[in-house]
Parts: C-alpha cells; sequence; structure tokens
C-alpha cells in the first residue's frame, strides 16, 4: 500500500471513531440521572418549578432528540459545550482550558522521565538476561507496575508531606501554587516545581515498570532474530551489535505504547491529581462527577478521547514510516 493511501486511510478511521464518539457522548449524558435545568438552579432561591421549566426551555432539552442532537453538533464542532453547573457563570470552554497546562505539565514530564529510565532498564535487563540486574530489575518492575497509583500516592504524601516521626514534612501536600504568595519569576517556577514534585515522583514511578517490562520482552525477541547472530559471526563488537542494531529494531512496539501514552495526558492521572489536589484535568474530572455537570463531562470527555484518537493516528503514521513492512501488511 502506497504512503499516501495508508495516511488517508487512517485519518479517515481517526474521523468515523471520532464522530462515533461524538454520538456516544451525546446520547450518554442524556441517560445519566438527573435534571440538568434543576442542578443549574439548585442552592439557589430561583429554584421553583417554573423556573426549572424556563431554563429547561432554554437549554433546548424539551426539543426533540433529533433536534437537540444536531444543536449539539454544532456547538461541538465550535467548542461551545456551554455554562458549568459547577462553577456558575463560567463557560466550560474557558474552565477545561484553564486546567490543561498543569496536567500537561504534569504528565508530560513525568511520562517522558518514566519513559526514559524505562527504557534504560528494560534494555540492560534484557541484554543481561538473567544476570542478578535482571532478577533485580524484574522483581522492582513487576512491583511498582501493580501497584494502585493512588496507595502509593498516599503514601508518598504520608511521609514527605505530612512528616514522619522526627522527620518535618518537605513538601507542600497539594495544589499547583501557594496561595496568596503573588510570586513571579524564577520564586514562581520554584514554588510551581515544589508542587510539582511529589505527584510527578508517583507518575514516574508508577508508569516506568510497564515502559521497562514491554522494552525487555522486545529486546528479547530481537536478539533471537538472524540479523543479530549474523553480525555476531561478522565479528561485530557487542555494544554495537545493542545499541546499532537491537535496540532500533526493539523500540519500533515500544515507540507505539509511549505514544499513544501521550495520548493520555489530556485525561491526566485522575486518581494522583485528587490524591495530591492538583488543579488539573483529573481533578477537574473528579468535581464534575460529583456534581453532575453535563457541561464539563461532555467537555472532557470528547477533549479525552480526541486526543487519545489523535495519539493513536500519529502512532499509526509514524509507525508505518519507521518500519515499511506494515503499510504491506
Amino acid at each position: 500500500m502506497g504512503t499516501r493511501r495508508y495516511v488517508l486511510s487512517k485519518v479517515l478511521q481517526a474521523m468515523l471513531t471520532l464522530a462515533f464518539v461524538m454520538v456516544f457522548n451525546f446520547f450518554l449524558f442524556r441517560v445519566i440521572p438527573g435534571d440538568p435545568a434543576a442542578l443549574l438552579l439548585r442552592g439557589t432561591s430561583a429554584y421553583n418549578q417554573a423556573n426549572v421549566e424556563q431554563v429547561t426551555h432554554e437549554l433546548g432539552l424539551d426539543r426533540p432528540l433529533p433536534q437537540q442532537f444536531v444543536v449539539y453538533v454544532k456547538n461541538t464542532i465550535t467548542l461551545h459545550f456551554g455554562d458549568s453547573y459547577f462553577l456558575k457563570g463560567q463557560d466550560a470552554r474557558q474552565v477545561i482550558s484553564e486546567r490543561i497546562w498543569p496536567t500537561m505539565l504534569l504528565v508530560a514530564t513525568s511520562t517522558i522521565a518514566s519513559a526514559a529510565l524505562g527504557l534504560l532498564i528494560g534494555i540492560y535487563s534484557g541484554w543481561r538476561r538473567g544476570s542478578k540486574f535482571d532478577v533485580g530489575s524484574q522483581s522492582f518492575t513487576l512491583f511498582v507496575y501493580s501497584m494502585p497509583e493512588f496507595w502509593f500516592g498516599i503514601l508518598v504524601l504520608m511521609a514527605f508531606a505530612g512528616g514522619v516521626g522526627p522527620f518535618p514534612s518537605i513538601f507542600p501536600a497539594g495544589g499547583y501554587s501557594t496561595p496568596g504568595a503573588d510570586l513571579s519569576g524564577f520564586g514562581h517556577v520554584a514554588d510551581v516545581l515544589n508542587h510539582l514534585a511529589l505527584p510527578w515522583f508517583v507518575l514516574v514511578v508508577a508508569y516506568m515498570g510497564s515502559y521497562s517490562l514491554i522494552m525487555r520482552n522486545s529486546l528479547i525477541d530481537v536478539m533471537n532474530d538472524d540479523f543479530v547472530m549474523t553480525a555476531r559471526a561478522k565479528g561485530v563488537h557487542e555494544k554495537q551489535i545493542l545499541w546499532r542494531h537491537v535496540v532500533p529494531n526493539a523500540l519500533l512496539p515500544t515507540f507505539t505504547v509511549i505514544l499513544l501514552s501521550l495520548g493520555f495526558i489530556f485525561g491526566g492521572a485522575i486518581t494522583v491529581e485528587y490524591v495530591f489536589s492538583y488543579p488539573g484535568l483529573g481533578l477537574l474530572t473528579v468535581q464534575a462527577i460529583d456534581s453532575k455537570d453535563f457541561p464539563l463531562l461532555q467537555g472532557l470527555f470528547l477533549l479525552f478521547s480526541a486526543a487519545v484518537i489523535i495519539a493513536n493516528l500519529l502512532a499509526d503514521i509514524l509507525y508505518s514510516r519507521l518500519d515499511p513492512r506494515v503499510r504491506a501488511a
């Protein structure tokens, strides 16, 4: 299959998947229990049956379902999700956009760091299969891979933010920056990094294990290929065999996993953000679920889905460039 045809087919598949997500998004939040109009007026003096019916009419919820779907598609294309119920009077798109940067800062940097560490551990573990380093690293990576993130986050929070015995707390317990500090320049950057340290550490350790295990298994498979035996028969140095022949080929499946993981950046690590009260998209999702904030949930669900679909599309296209056999298949 030609490159252009392959790319067009993948783009079409991504567009169809996104269209399905939009349809699913529309019906999902109309079968969830709860009246949006009543939720919008909840806790105000204007809460009565007449005002609920008026707000229902203004939101268009009294229209036939096909008309609601047409309005929904139009608003979704223009990224107009309505006003947030949880943060009354604020546009849902604005609320979401304000939380994107903290999540990108946390999850993107931790994903890059965990991938780098996991790949190095997996490379040396697979190359020295059966050694003490391999056995020890496998035990460690399997442990961090299987442990719940929120549990590890709570332990880290107790140890480094709450203090243990005579040891005082080192890092803040949560948040993005110190409230009311009014810092700027390097002081603001240092304050943000200080708050970022604990959730970043938890995510790096939690995801490092999966990258290491995938890279180790992929490396072992490549080591058994014929071209590796040929290189050794030619007398090529072992380090050259590892870094010039084995690692580039073993990186292909791991590359896909890493790129797909970056697609979950916008989703954030919901449990970790919740444990550390980190004001990103993950914590916003929990708050929106608790308050049944349908406009926020619709926008967040669409954003998370679109990020994964786009990341999957990029992974397919780039993988086909790295390995032309994919297009031939």
